[in-house]
């Protein structure tokens, strides 16, 4: 009965001060550590003791699972060298550096030991960030490296961390590590493109979006376990299982069934998320209890160093990304040198065949997407400004106290670590998220305003359209169960579909039956092959990421009324 009890008192606290948050503009997850160590305190509150194991394999693989259904591919493409050195090289970096420091200052803290910490502090905690980003209009391309790091920077940490506690009490190998390393990544990589695959298929031939829904609940512990099970990341599985279900999500099922899961995906997402910044609060007695054989002056000077060490090495890293990003203009010239030189090619090739027209088709297709990344670059490079606003989202969060709890009882000075680590978590968490907004509105980003972002919308609906009137041909040359469509009926048609190329919902068709029903036919016809058309402009990617989400929001919703009239 208690646990109910404070479930439901868990719940009520994570609504009221979400709605308060909306409300005053202050990020919830530092609300709610806030609120968690205040709660601590109050009468008749247990000690909170959750199992790390229950984190790290229950919770975490949906969390991140949702986000990287959520994540574009063509983001993560165009970012990948920057992702991957947040995210894996400044990780692992952070926490080997950590650990030498940390045994080099406190020689009874083993080495072993002293990298297992770096390792739990070392990944970022995005959830503040992006939730402040979003709001106050931060640019895409930060918010792309901002979310792909935190994608990703989990599983780094978590190898690493298994690594290091295995050398406990052992010399400890580079060698052996780097071996372990790069398994657990190779590996968790095919289990994760093998889950997402079989995911996709299954999804594909469920038409009910309760089963659909079902299935998805499945997936990020059908990649979890089995990768742990053969020494991968677990963790690591779940995010590339979940890119690659939300590649084929958009292609092989319904737009009911989309938004059925996404919403119940979102519900699940904010439960999870809030609980664990809350958790970090409540823990807080507990763990400064266990301090009972242990200096309480090596946690303060442990926590300090940790923290400066992780300030210093966040912003050298940020550093080498802005340094890259000065070799960008070179590296744009030899891009526009490529596609001119390409473009140059196209117009000598005709083809005669159609292999060769699907070649052909294929390079052009190249050409543009280099065309189109060539640009990204040049619109969102990285500057100062971004590069402030990096190094300060630096913050860690919940994994790092749950991450830390796994560290073995039997380790001596087990406690002081996993106290520093959660430290560490309440000081960056508080201190540069609470003040996350202010250098963000500093920076004074440009954002587009409603009118470019409609303009935008409009201009990638037309591109759609004209592409399926290539495809299919025009509305009047269209046949319904081998039958030409009425000239009338085309044109009414025509005019229907008109008010998508302006970004609006269609409003609905009176007529006579067997029109209607012409009506549904054809405008299924023509918007999933506008849905086509939408996903071939995205994996270009000449649109902004959130274009492309509005556009196919909006045939979701015009597809979803037409299933609800049928």
């Amino acid at each position: 009965m208690q646990v109910f009890v404070i479930a439901l008192a868990a719940l009520t606290v994570i609504v009221v001060a979400s709605a308060f948050s909306r409300r005053t503009g202050l990020a919830t997850p530092l609300l709610l550590v806030v609120l968690g160590i205040a709660g601590s305190y109050l009468p008749g509150v247990p000690d909170i003791e959750i199992d790390p194991e229950l984190v790290l394999a229950g919770i975490l693989p949906p969390l991140l699972y949702a986000s990287a259904v959520r994540f574009p591919v063509t983001d993560l493409r165009r970012n990948l060298r920057m992702i991957t050195w947040l995210s894996v090289v400044l990780v692992a970096g952070s926490a080997v550096v950590i650990g030498f420091v940390v045994n080099l200052v406190f020689a009874q803290i083993p080495l072993g030991l002293a990298v297992a910490l770096g390792a739990v502090v070392s990944p970022t905690d995005a959830v503040a960030a992006t939730s402040v980003g979003r709001r106050l209009g931060l640019p895409p391309r930060l918010m792309s490296l901002l979310e792909g790091e935190s994608l990703v920077n989990d599983a780094s940490a978590l190898v690493v961390l298994r690594t290091a506690i295995a050398s406990v009490g052992s010399a400890f190998s580079f060698a052996e590590a780097t071996g372990q390393f790069a398994w657990a990544v190779v590996g968790a990589v095919l289990v994760g493109l093998v889950v997402g695959a079989a995911s996709g298929w299954v999804r594909g031939r469920i038409d009910d979006p309760v089963l659909a829904t079902t299935v998805s609940f499945a997936v990020p512990f059908a990649a979890y376990f089995p990768a742990e099970e053969l020494a991968a990341s677990g963790v690591l599985a779940v995010v590339v299982s979940g890119i690659a279900t939300g590649v084929t999500s958009a292609k092989n099922t319904s737009a009911r069934t989309r938004q059925t899961v996404a919403i119940n995906w979102a519900t699940i997402s904010f439960i999870g998320e809030s609980a664990l910044f809350l958790l970090m609060g409540l823990q807080l007695p507990g763990l400064a209890r266990s301090l009972s054989d242990d200096s309480v002056w090596v946690v303060i000077a442990g926590s300090a160093l940790v923290c400066g060490l992780l300030i210093v090495l966040r912003a050298l890293g940020v550093a080498v990304l802005l340094l890259g990003e000065r070799r960008q203009p070179r590296r744009r010239d030899r891009a526009q040198r490529r596609i001119e030189a390409a473009d140059e090619r196209l117009s000598q090739f005709e083809p005669q065949t159609q292999a060769q027209e699907r070649k052909f088709a294929v390079w052009e297709r190249r050409v543009a997407q280099v065309r189109a990344d060539s640009d990204y670059h040049e619109q969102q490079r990285l500057n100062w400004r971004g590069g402030v606003v990096l190094g300060w989202a630096g913050m860690r969060g919940a994994i790092t106290v749950a991450a830390a709890q796994t560290i073995p009882y039997e380790l001596p000075h087990r406690s002081t670590v996993v106290l520093i680590a959660f430290n560490v978590a309440v000081v960056t968490l508080l201190g540069f998220g609470a003040t996350l907004p202010a250098v963000i509105r500093a920076m004074r980003f440009e954002s587009p305003t409603k009118e470019a972002k409609r303009a935008e919308l409009v201009e990638l609906m037309r591109s759609a359209t004209d592409t399926v009137v290539a495809r299919l041909g025009p509305l009047s040359e269209q046949q319904v169960d081998g039958e030409q469509v009425d000239p009338k009926l085309a044109e009414t048609i025509s005019r229907r579909l008109s008010p998508l190329l302006s970004g609006h919902t269609l409003s609905p068709l009176a007529g006579r039956p067997d029109a209607r029903e012409q009506v549904h036919q054809l405008q299924g016809r023509y918007l999933d092959a506008l849905r086509e058309a939408v996903l071939d402009e995205q994996s270009i990617g000449a649109y902004r990421t959130e274009t492309f989400t509005a556009a196919l929001a909006l045939l979701d919703r015009e597809e979803a009324r037409l299933e609800r009239l049928e």
